[in-house]
């Protein structure tokens, strides 16, 4: 024990940066396992979506949007979507699917429909760039 208690007087830096990494570890395990929704990748999506009648939401910015989208999706930039909130209201009871490019806007719009009631919300890990990766189509439309 005196081991230690010298080398956190030694080192007094690397011991702030290890307990900087531990509470940051913990802090995202804890939302990861508290969150509200689903995350999941490319091929459950097309499951889900093949399954269940729903809604696919994009929030990207509209200059991504140009370059090609999920087929179906309705487009709400995730700046706007609490403003927007009243046009989704008839999807609080089916899925929701949302994406994004890779995956963090989509975790915040993903908080924002739980939020305010949604009941089956379902994050697209990784975006449109695991969708590409996973080889399935985007459309120009």
């Amino acid at each position: 024990m005196e081991q230690y208690q010298e080398f956190v007087a030694n080192n007094p830096v690397l011991f702030v940066a290890l307990a900087v990494l531990l509470a940051t570890i913990t802090f995202v395990e804890f939302k990861r396992l508290t969150r509200k929704y689903a995350a999941l990748g490319p091929n459950e999506v097309v499951r889900v979506l093949n399954q269940e009648d729903g809604l696919v939401l994009d929030v990207r910015d509209e200059a991504e949007v140009r370059q090609g989208r999920i087929k179906g999706a309705r487009h709400i930039p995730l700046k706007e979507l609490k403003n927007r909130m009243g046009e989704l209201q008839k999807y609080r009871d089916k899925s929701v699917v949302v994406y994004c490019r890779t995956g963090n806007r989509s975790a915040q719009a993903s908080e924002i429909l739980c939020s305010n009631g949604f009941a089956n919300v379902i994050n697209l890990h990784g975006g449109v760039v695991a969708w590409q990766n996973a080889n399935l189509p985007l459309s120009k439309k």
